[in-house]
C-alpha cells in the first residue's frame, strides 16, 4: 500500500500489541505530542488521521511529557512504551534529559523528532544548528550519548528495518532503554509502496533468558557455603515480576531481603524477609546486614554507588558477589558470579538446587531484629518535637493514610531518603523514586505519567507525588497536562525553602552554604512564591496545610477527581539520618578546617572500599 513515511510509522506501531497477564493490549497506547516546526504536518498529519487507534496527548513541555513517558513505562513495568514526538531544535533537545532519565533507569520510551530536510535545499532552516564541518549533523545527534538505539530515517523503506529494531530494543529485557528517530521534513511526507504484511497485527511477549548451566553450579556452590547470606532487591526484580520467588526464596532458607531505591516496593514492608532499604539512602539496620554479609545475591541491581556506598557498604573480607541480571554490563560488575538471565526463572532454577541448604541461624534471627529496629527508629523521627514539620513526619502521616492501591513517586533531592526509610510499602510495585538519574521536575511530569497508567490499567489507586519546592520551580508546567487531559492525582509539595539537600551536602563537607537557598540572594530581599496561587492558575486545587490539618486535607484530596496540590512548609534541616558512605568531591587543599576534617573523612571512607 503507497504510504507515507509518518503514515507507516503510525500504522506499524498501532499494529504492535503485547500480553499482558493473559490480556493483549497496545503495546504503544497513546502519543505524547507537541506539534511545531518538522512534525506538525507529517507525524501530526498521520496521528490524526489514525487518533482512534494512536490517540494524542499534548503536553506543556518537551521534557516534562517525555518524563511522564518514562514513569508511565516504569509504572507498567516496562509492558507498555509511550511514544513522544517533538518538532527540530530545541523541541527536540528539551527532551534529551528525559531521555538520560530512561537510559540511566533502562527504561524503554519511543521519540519521534523532526528533523532538517534531507534534500539539504533549503538550508539553513528554522532551528537548524549548522556545523561547517559536517553538514549531515544536527541537533538530534546529540540523543546518540543517551538512547540505546538511533536512527535518522532518510528513506522511507528503511522503516522496513529500522522499526523490528526499535520494538527489539523496547522489549528486551537486557537491553531496554530508549529509542529516538530522526525524521527529516522531507522524508516524513515521502511516499513508498510498503508491503501489506508489514502491517499485520503482531503479539509480543516478554522474553525470559536462563542463565548458563556453568554460572549457575558456580553460584549453588557459593551459596551452599555461605554462613550470612544478603540479597539485594534492585529494579530489574520488579521487571521481571519475580516478587513472591524472591519472597518464597528468601523465607523458604530464612535470608534477609534488603532494597534498593528501584527495587522497593519488590517485597511488602509486612513480608518476614523485608530488612529495609540498603545504601546511602538506606538506613543503619539494613546497612549493618549488608556490612556483615558473606555472600551478596544481587537481583536485577546495577550496583550504583547510593547502593554499594561507593563501594565502601560489604565489609565481609570473605565476601562475594552473585548478580542475577538479564544485562551482562551490570551481571559481571566487581568480578560478581553473572547469572545473566531473568530473576523469575533464575530464582525458582536456586531454589530447587539448594534445597537442603541452611544459612547461620544467629543470621536468620537477625531479619526479625532488624525489622523491629527499623521501625522503632521511624517511631522515633516521626515523635520528635519541631517547629516545623520534618519530612520524616509528613511522609509518615501520609504513608499512614495511604491506601494499600495507592501509588507514590518521587525523585531528587532530600525526599529519596526520607520516603526510602519512612514510606512502608503496602502493595507491590507501588513505589516509583527516579534517581537512577536523579533528576529534578520529575516528580511533577512523572506523576501525571504514572496517573495515565493506573488509568491505562484499569486501577483503582490514586498517585501521590512528594515535591520539593526546587522541583516544582524547575518544572511544573505538567500540572497543567494532567489538568487538560483529566487525570487525578495529588501533589505534597515541601517548601523548605530551596535546594536545602544540596545545602547539607555543602556544610556537611566543611563549606559554606552558598547559593541554595532562595533567600540568598545580593539583593537582600527575600520574596515568598506563592505556590497555591500558582497551582491554582494552572486549574489544579491548591492548599496551604499544616501539619496539623494535612490529615482531613489529604482525605479530601482523595475523593477529588482532578489535581490537588497541598503546600506545606518543612523543616529545612532536619534529616533522617544513616545510611552509608558517599564519596564526594572534597578538595585536598583548604585553609578551612572544616574542609580539611571533611578531606579526612573522605580518606577514611574510601580506605574501606574492596575492589
Amino acid at each position: 500500500m503507497k504510504l507515507t513515511t509518518s503514515e507507516a510509522l503510525v500504522k506499524y506501531l498501532i499494529a504492535q500489541k503485547i500480553k499482558i497477564d493473559n490480556k493483549v493490549v497496545s503495546l504503544f497506547p497513546f502519543t505524547f505530542a507537541i506539534f511545531g516546526h518538522g512534525n506538525a504536518l507529517g507525524i501530526g498529519d498521520a496521528l490524526e488521521r489514525n487518533k482512534k487507534a494512536m490517540p494524542t496527548i499534548r503536553g506543556q513541555n518537551e521534557q516534562g511529557m517525555a518524563l511522564a513517558a518514562v514513569a508511565f513505562s516504569k509504572a507498567q513495568l516496562r509492558q507498555q512504551c509511550a511514544v513522544v514526538t517533538t518538532s527540530i531544535g530545541p523541541g527536540a533537545t528539551n527532551v534529551v534529559t528525559a531521555a538520560a532519565v530512561a537510559m540511566a533507569n533502562r527504561l524503554p520510551v519511543l521519540i519521534l523528532s523532526g528533523d532538517t530536510f534531507q534534500s539539504r535545499q533549503p538550508d539553513p532552516v528554522l532551528q537548524q544548528v549548522e556545523h561547517f564541518d559536517s553538514p549531515i549533523t544536527t541537533v538530534n545527534d546529540s540523543f546518540r550519548a543517551v538512547t540505546k538505539y538511533w536512527d535518522r530515517v532518510n528513506r522511507p523503506e528503511q522503516l522496513l528495518n529500522t522499526l523490528p529494531n526499535v520494538i527489539q530494543t523496547i522489549l528486551d529485557p537486557a537491553d531496554c532503554g530508549p529509542v529516538f528517530l530522526a525524521l527529516p521534513q522531507d522524508v516524513q511526507v515521502e511516499t513508498y509502496d510498503f508491503p501489506d504484511e508489514f502491517f499485520e497485527e503482531t503479539i509480543h511477549n516478554i522474553r525470559r533468558s536462563k542463565a548458563d548451566e556453568n554460572s549457575i553450579k558456580l553460584a549453588v556452590s557459593a551459596i551452599k557455603s555461605a554462613k550470612k547470606p544478603l540479597i539485594i532487591a534492585g529494579g530489574g526484580a520488579r521487571y521481571s515480576k519475580a516478587h513472591k520467588e524472591i519472597s518464597d526464596f528468601a523465607n523458604k532458607f530464612a535470608i534477609p531481603v534488603v532494597e534498593t531505591v528501584a527495587g522497593k516496593a519488590t517485597l511488602l514492608s509486612s513480608d518476614p524477609a523485608w530488612c529495609g532499604p540498603v545504601g546511602v539512602t538506606g538506613c543503619d539496620p539494613a546497612n549493618k546486614l549488608a556490612e556483615e554479609a558473606d555472600l551478596i545475591i544481587s537481583v536485577g541491581c546495577r550496583l550504583q554507588d547510593f547502593t554499594t556506598g561507593s563501594w565502601t557498604l560489604f565489609k565481609n573480607p570473605n565476601r562475594k558477589i552473585i548478580s542475577i541480571n538479564t544485562a551482562r554490563f551490570d551481571a559481571t560488575k566487581r568480578n560478581s558470579i553473572a547469572l545473566i538471565g531473568d530473576a523469575k526463572v533464575t530464582i525458582l532454577e536456586l531454589s530447587n538446587l539448594i534445597s537442603d541448604y541452611k544459612c547461620d541461624q544467629t543470621w536468620s534471627k537477625s531479619r526479625e531484629t532488624t525489622r523491629e529496629l527499623i521501625l522503632k527508629n521511624i517511631e522515633a523521627r516521626i515523635s520528635e518535637k519541631l517547629d516545623l514539620p520534618s519530612y520524616a513526619q509528613v511522609v509518615k502521616l501520609i504513608n499512614d493514610l495511604a491506601a494499600d492501591e495507592d501509588y507514590v513517586l518521587t525523585a531528587a533531592g532530600g525526599l529519596p531518603g526520607e520516603l526510602n526509610n519512612n514510606w512502608l510499602s503496602k502493595s507491590l510495585d507501588s513505589f516509583d523514586c527516579e534517581y537512577g538519574y536523579s533528576c529534578m521536575g520529575y516528580e511533577v511530569a512523572g506523576a501525571w505519567g504514572a496517573a495515565l497508567a493506573l488509568r491505562n490499567a484499569g486501577k483503582a489507586g490514586k498517585v501521590i507525588s512528594m515535591v520539593g519546592d526546587g522541583s516544582y520551580l524547575m518544572m511544573n508546567s505538567e500540572i497543567l497536562s494532567a489538568v487538560n487531559n483529566g487525570d487525578s492525582l495529588i501533589y505534597i509539595l515541601c517548601n523548605n525553602g530551596g535546594f536545602a539537600v544540596i545545602q547539607r551536602l555543602q556544610t556537611s563537607n566543611g563549606s559554606k552554604s552558598y547559593r541554595t537557598m532562595f533567600n540568598d540572594s545580593d539583593l537582600n530581599n527575600p520574596f515568598d512564591v506563592d505556590f497555591v496561587a500558582h497551582a491554582n492558575s494552572m486549574g489544579a486545587k491548591a492548599k496551604k496545610v499544616t501539619i496539623q490539618s494535612l490529615k482531613d486535607e489529604f482525605i479530601a484530596a482523595k475523593k477529588n477527581s482532578g489535581v490537588t496540590v497541598l503546600v506545606i512548609d518543612t523543616h529545612p534541616s532536619k534529616w533522617t539520618e544513616g545510611g552509608a558512605f558517599w564519596e564526594v568531591g572534597v578538595s585536598g587543599v583548604s585553609s578551612e578546617p572544616e574542609i580539611q576534617n571533611a578531606y579526612q573523612r573522605q580518606v577514611t571512607g574510601k580506605a574501606n572500599r574492596r575492589i
